[in-house]
């Protein structure tokens, strides 16, 4: 089965819908699949909901489909370094489902597992537990997550083969690999595609299986906070 496409809209041809459920990888600007973004931006596909740690910021990651009220609903851990992102939420434009980290990426792993919902003691008697079933073990309380069952996945790698298994770089593994398990089809954009066979089968990361689709495309790396020492005056 092919998996190598050309460009990232023909990557998505036939997978988009408005309204549909969308799993995206990254951690702030880390490891995001930025030219499937843009070309979900291009195609104008709209009600859009995601399940992502964050926004990106303004002008970057899911942040560009902010700006085009692309965006319905956003799944997330974190709102700040994006004011479109604030600014939507708190007027009420934009739907947000506060998730705790380590409970995101169990959602998307468990949904990747087909696990329908687990039990956890994060966010136990704060206003994540409200309205969630609560179950006692051992004494302890805990209350009920659901598994994250998304339409589209879209991650971002470091390296492929055309089978689709991908080896992810340092820190931009970070929800890349938990996103991509969760989809119906998964689409992974990646910095170099090599043949079959050449990868070392312990260094992969996330088996070909889950991956239904690759583009190969130059990427952007951002800084999302640089911190320099000032000049010692002379």
């Amino acid at each position: 089965m092919k998996k190598v496409y050309g460009s990232a809209s023909d990557a998505l041809d036939g997978l988009l819908f408005d309204g549909m459920f969308i799993a995206a990888g990254g951690f702030g600007l880390c490891g995001i699949p930025e030219l499937l973004l843009q070309a979900i931006k291009d195609a104008g596909t709209k009600d859009l909901t995601f399940a992502s740690n964050n926004a990106g910021v303004d002008d970057f990651g899911i942040g560009i489909l902010l700006q085009t009220r692309q965006v319905k609903k956003m799944i997330s851990s974190y709102v700040g370094e994006n004011a479109e992102f604030m600014r939507q939420y708190l007027s009420g434009e934009l739907e947000l489902e506060f998730n705790p980290q380590g409970t995101l990426a169990e959602r998307m792993r468990a949904g990747g597992a087909g696990i329908p919902g687990f039990y956890t003691k994060t966010g136990v008697g704060t206003v994540i537990a409200e309205g969630k079933d609560h179950k006692d073990f051992n004494g302890e309380t805990y209350i009920m997550e659901e598994g994250i069952f998304a339409d589209l996945a879209i991650v971002k790698a470091w390296k492929a083969d055309e089978t689709g298994n991908l080896i992810f770089r340092k820190t931009a593994r970070n929800f890349n690999v938990p996103a991509a398990t969760c989809g119906k089809v998964c689409i992974a954009e990646v910095e170099e595609i090599v043949p079959t066979g050449s990868l070392d089968p312990d260094a992969i990361h996330l088996p070909g299986i889950y991956v239904h689709r690759i583009i190969k495309g130059d990427h952007e790396k951002r800084i999302e906070q640089r911190t320099v020492r000032k000049k010692e005056d002379a």
